[in-house]
């Protein structure tokens, strides 16, 4: 079965994407983790796992006594490691390998998926007596404009963020009311110990936040048209994510982690 994730990584806007969600977030998810405990031998799942960087972490916590099974529907960018076994695989189908595991991590995937509940209910289930659920998505809060050279292009930004959110959202089935629901998910299928933490920044043109942008911009941009904003003002926001005087708010990342009852 197809998924409704259409921003396609494999693409080269989509390693940049990729690429710059490591950046961004990594060092927040290797903390919680790190807070929650891997220890080694653990068997552990990192679902939607884009250039493979956390699988990688997750593999060097367990050692050679523990397991990191790595999934992602396009791994073009997801190569092999000591440790990970990477699998080409879609979710919506389930999960690549059974059940339990001590950890399951998943960042910016449940958000994309028309099926979230079920498979967020199934990595709970797969979680072994005491093992926990990650899961990371994007929040409602508009990214804005924070410093530019131009007046002009302040107000840009924030339009083409609005169109964006408005329009092109849920045209690519991205679903902005998830994250801040996650810890009600968690108690509604048993997981104990629930908690979340919200990540924000602000980022200047050139940085991973800023470059970020723009690989989204690039592939929601027929989408974008179509709802008034000209190639023109497309092509500047790709000057600006570069240009080291232009500075704004990110996304509001909300990663929330609870735990099967031991």
């Amino acid at each position: 079965m197809q998924t409704e994730y259409v921003f396609d990584t494999g693409s080269d806007p989509g390693h940049v994407q990729v690429q710059c969600l490591s950046d961004m977030l990594d060092g927040t998810s290797t903390r919680i983790l790190d807070d929650l405990g891997v220890p080694p031998g653990a068997r552990c799942l990192d679902a939607g796992a884009g250039n493979g960087s956390i699988a990688r972490w997750l593999a060097d916590r367990v050692g050679p006594t523990g397991s990191v099974a790595a999934v992602d529907i396009d791994t073009t960018h997801l190569p092999p490691s000591s440790g990970v076994t990477v699998h080409a695989h879609d979710v919506d189908d389930g999960l690549p390998e059974p059940g339990p595991f001590d950890v399951v991590h998943a960042r910016l995937l449940l958000m994309h998926l028309a099926r979230r509940r079920d498979i967020f209910a199934e990595f709970a289930r797969s979680l072994a007596p005491g093992g926990w659920l990650v899961v990371g998505d994007v929040s409602p809060r508009l990214p804005h404009a924070v410093t530019a050279a131009d007046a002009d292009d302040l107000a840009l930004f924030d339009r083409v963020f609005e169109t964006a959110i408005a329009h092109a959202a849920p045209a690519v089935g991205m679903n902005l009311a998830w994250a801040h629901s996650v810890p009600h998910e968690m108690a509604a299928v048993g997981l104990t110990d629930v908690g979340s933490a919200e990540h924000a920044f602000t980022d200047s043109g050139g940085g991973a936040g800023l470059r970020y942008y723009g690989s989204l911009l690039q592939q929601v941009a027929p989408v974008l048209v179509s709802h008034g904003l000209s190639e023109a003002e497309l092509d500047r926001m790709q000057e600006l994510v570069v240009d080291p005087r232009f500075s704004a708010w990110s996304y509001q990342f909300v990663f929330t982690w609870g735990r099967r009852p031991a």
